[in-house]
């Protein structure tokens, strides 16, 4: 667990927002006045554990934080709602909202102190697909530029990208290009060429452009990094880059009806995002990058916000 409390004594816990994802889990303990008291940060993620173990792990995270007396709601997205999690929340089926708090799970816990509900994630039946943790990231975004109609890219393991409308998600398609990138670049013969703390923005652009224009090549064209390397002492940073560029040049290619033609955002941060965003440009897409390590944040709290009378 990383993070401090602060301030705790000049602002009660209001409630606590919750990102439970894989891996990690996030958690941020809420003053009244929408000030973060205390963000800890864990990595007893929902792969990890069993279903009697979420509790003492929330406790562990954030249970200093909660008073003797009273109940304190815990508002949540992520993989704790799936089938393997903590409990099942049912997904909202396109098209729809990014759904809200009136949607929510709620969980019976040992702690009379906790008041846990679980964000649902969204489903769309064809093409088949999920997605669970994006949809609060959606309504964080839409907090603040609820009219936006067009698409949002959201890159990660799995990037997302979804359609927006009048306020609802029309369509989504999930593509696993972070997942393949990391069995690449970790579990591959190509893993001897790279070095993964460089980056040349040259080789990247020109690989987004090869895997466009000619995606029938693509799995040549990684052996090609592999001999680039012994033959032509291709540099780590150029291989990384050209790695991550055909990767991402191919899923544009596949993603081409959402984006073309519209308004796009790439919800993200770091250097990904920034590949993402640029990728886009030099399509010439209208994009624009929006930080996105507060939207989780900004969601949840537009969920704890529709608590008719602020209370569950």
């Amino acid at each position: 667990m990383t993070g401090a409390a602060s301030g705790a004594d000049r602002n009660p816990v209001d409630w606590i927002a919750v990102d439970w994802g894989t891996s990690a889990v996030r958690a941020w303990v809420m003053a009244a006045d929408g000030t973060v008291i205390a963000a800890r940060h864990g990595d007893r993620g929902m792969g990890g554990l069993s279903r009697d173990g979420f509790e003492p792990a929330l406790l562990d995270l954030v249970g200093d934080a909660l008073p003797a007396h009273g109940t304190v709601p815990v508002i949540c997205c992520g993989m704790l709602g799936s089938r393997q999690g903590w409990a099942e929340a049912p997904y909202a089926a396109v098209p729809c909202a990014p759904p809200g708090i009136e949607r929510a799970t709620r969980v019976a816990t040992l702690d009379r102190r906790l008041d846990v509900h679980i964000l649902p994630g969204i489903r769309q039946d064809r093409p088949a697909d999920v997605m669970r943790g994006e949809e609060t990231q959606i309504a964080g975004y839409l907090a603040g530029d609820p009219g936006f109609d067009g698409v949002l890219c959201l890159p990660g393991t799995h990037t997302k990208w979804a359609h927006i409308s009048a306020g609802e998600v029309v369509s989504f398609r999930t593509f696993m290009t972070g997942e393949i990138f990391a069995l690449l670049s970790q579990s591959s013969v190509l893993r001897h060429g790279l070095d993964l703390d460089g980056w040349d923005d040259a080789a990247f652009e020109t690989a987004v452009g090869d895997a466009m224009s000619r995606p029938a090549g693509f799995a040549a064209e990684l052996f090609s990094l592999r001999a680039a390397g012994l033959l032509h002492d291709l540099p780590g940073p150029a291989a990384t880059a050209r790695l991550s560029g055909l990767l991402i040049g191919l899923e544009l290619a596949g993603a081409r009806p959402h984006w073309l033609g519209q308004d796009v955002r790439v919800i993200g941060s770091g250097r990904i995002a920034q590949a993402y965003r640029s990728a886009l440009a030099a399509q010439g897409a209208p994009v624009k990058l929006v930080e996105g390590d507060d939207m989780v944040l900004k969601g949840l709290a537009a969920a704890r916000a529709a608590f008719a009378g602020g209370t569950p």
